[in-house]
């Protein structure tokens, strides 16, 4: 472990003790897959997982941040979210603090008002930690179903690097569960906390049916992204929404995911990642411009 000097800064400080971050190249030879832009299918799924605790879910329905509202600016927010998990693998540490503090600007209009039904701030660690712990399952749970099998010490290097999902924000390092086991535990107790309730269940059919895009394109591919979506949720996800799926759907979920696997293999690793690259890339230009982050 290198010295730190005291006159560093805390970002310096930071830095100096974290190792680089992996290339894109090293993450596909350590964590096959991972980076892999077809798992960006599973997003919508995903972002109900997140927001199945109704404070998340309120916060994001009622969010005074205009320039983040999915139904109004569907391609930055989409942008936004990419960029951040980027970040978090693909980031040095300075990167993270400048992106951790440009989240930070647009979170501190996230809170709820007199007029709120539930109660929210986007600052609270322990909300955070759900999106985090939503975001790791997702990504293993994803990475699974694309037919990738880590060993398991890969899968425990995996999941102690898990912990920057959060940690880039406002969860505490120590917040993050000791080991699988222990996020096993903690999973099944957030299990326990969702609700879905009228608010955020049509937001959520809404945002399954794209209707954030053009009306011929939410009517052409809204269908198959429902589907999609639908398959991709945790049974209990799909019961609190109040949405059908049954043995049929399943195996043809399945074959769908087999077709995807085999074209995705096929596929050059440098094709696999290209929305990482470019995320990256546009953060860097930003940052080397002036330009807002978020």
């Amino acid at each position: 472990m290198p010295a730190i000097n005291s006159t560093q800064t805390p970002t310096q400080k930071d830095s100096a003790q974290r190792p680089s971050p992996l290339t894109p190249k090293e993450w596909d030879q350590q964590f096959p897959g991972v980076l892999d832009a077809i798992a960006i299918m599973a997003g919508a799924a995903n972002v109900i997982m997140q927001l199945a605790r109704l404070p998340v879910g309120h916060g994001v329905v009622e969010s005074r941040v205009e320039s983040g509202a999915l139904f109004k600016h569907p391609i930055k927010r989409a942008r936004t979210t990419i960029t951040y998990l980027g970040i978090v693998w693909l980031g040095t540490a300075e990167e993270k603090q400048l992106y951790r503090a440009a989240v930070n600007g647009a979170h501190r209009q996230v809170h709820s008002t007199e007029q709120s039904k539930v109660k929210y701030n986007a600052f609270d660690p322990e909300l955070q930690m759900w999106v985090a712990a939503c975001l790791y399952w997702g990504i293993v749970d994803t990475n699974q179903k694309l037919g990738y099998r880590m060993s398991p010490s890969q899968r425990q290097a995996f999941y102690r690097l898990g912990s920057q999902l959060g940690t880039t924000l406002q969860v505490k390092a120590d917040m993050w569960p000791a080991d699988e086991d222990a996020f096993e535990r903690y999973w099944q107790q957030g299990l326990a906390k969702m609700e879905i309730d009228e608010t955020t269940r049509d937001f959520f059919n809404r945002l399954i049916d794209l209707e954030f895009l053009h009306p011929i394109l939410s009517k052409l591919f809204g269908p198959v992204n429902r589907f999609m979506t639908i398959g991709f949720l945790p049974p209990a996800f799909r019961d609190e929404l109040c949405v059908a799926w049954d043995s049929g759907k399943q195996r043809k979920f399945e074959r769908l995911m087999s077709v995807i696997r085999s074209v995705n293999c096929a596929t050059p690793r440098v094709l696999r990642q290209l929305p990482f690259y470019y995320v990256m890339w546009d953060f860097r230009r930003r940052v080397s411009k002036g330009v807002p982050l978020v």
